[in-house]
C-alpha cells in the first residue's frame, strides 16, 4: 500500500528531485503546497534546526508524517557562507540567478574556491515526534568563474565536480541524484526506514 508523506518545501526543484529518488519505494510524497501549508520562519542557526522547524510545521498542518530538508552551499574562503542563508543570500526574495551572481562577485580574485553542498534531511512521524530521524549528506566541489549547464537549480551551474569534469548542472538527473548531498542524505534516510521498520 502506498503511504503518504508530506514534503516540507515549496521549492519545485527539491520536490522533483526527491520524488525521482523515492519512486522505487512505497511512498507517495506530496508537497506541502498541495495542502496549503503556510510557510514558517526559518529562525534556526543550523541546517538541523531549520529542517526540524519546517517538518514540524508541515506535520502540524497536514496530520501526516513529514520530511523536510535544509540545505545550502558552504564556501571555504568565505568561512562557510552563505550556509543556511544560501536561498536568500542576495535578499529575502532573491532568485537563483541573483544568489549565484552575488556569490561569484564575492569570490572575484579568490584562488581557493573549494565549496561543499550540505543537506540535512529530517523525518517526523507526527508534529510532536520526540525522536526525529536526522540524516546528513555532504558533496564537495569548487566554484567556477561562470555558470554552465541547464539542469538542476540554485548554485548547481557554478558547482564544479573534479571527477565528473563538469558542473552539477551539467549532470543527468539520475547521476546527480546518486552523487548529490541530497541523494546521500536520502539514501541514509531510506536505510533508517528499513532498519527501524518505521511506520508512516
Amino acid at each position: 500500500m502506498t503511504r503518504q508523506i508530506v514534503l516540507a518545501t515549496g521549492n519545485k526543484g527539491k520536490v522533483k528531485e526527491l520524488n525521482q529518488m523515492l519512486k522505487n519505494f512505497e511512498y507517495e510524497v506530496k508537497a506541502q503546497s498541495e495542502f496549503n501549508v503556510p510557510d514558517v520562519a526559518e529562525t534556526g542557526l543550523t541546517f538541523v534546526e531549520n529542517a526540524l522547524i519546517k517538518a514540524r510545521n508541515a506535520s502540524k498542518h497536514t496530520g501526516l508524517p513529514a520530511i523536510a530538508d535544509d540545505s545550502g552551499i558552504e564556501v571555504e574562503c568565505l568561512n562557510g557562507k552563505p550556509g543556511i542563508y544560501s536561498a536568500r543570500y542576495a535578499g529575502e526574495n532573491a532568485t537563483d540567478k541573483q544568489n549565484l551572481e552575488k556569490l561569484l562577485s564575492n569570490l572575484e580574485g579568490e584562488e581557493n574556491r573549494t565549496a561543499r553542498f550540505q543537506c540535512v534531511l529530517v523525518y517526523l512521524q507526527h508534529e510532536n515526534d520526540p525522536t526525529p530521524i536526522i540524516c546528513q549528506g555532504t558533496w564537495t566541489g569548487s566554484i567556477t568563474h561562470q555558470p554552465s549547464g541547464e539542469n538542476g537549480f540554485g548554485y548547481d551551474p557554478i558547482f564544479w565536480l573534479e571527477e565528473q569534469e563538469c558542473t552539477s548542472a551539467d549532470l543527468p538527473a539520475e547521476l546527480k541524484n546518486k552523487l548529490s548531498h541530497r541523494g546521500q542524505a536520502l539514501v541514509k534516510l531510506m536505510q533508517q526506514f528499513q532498519s527501524q521498520k518505521v511506520r508512516v
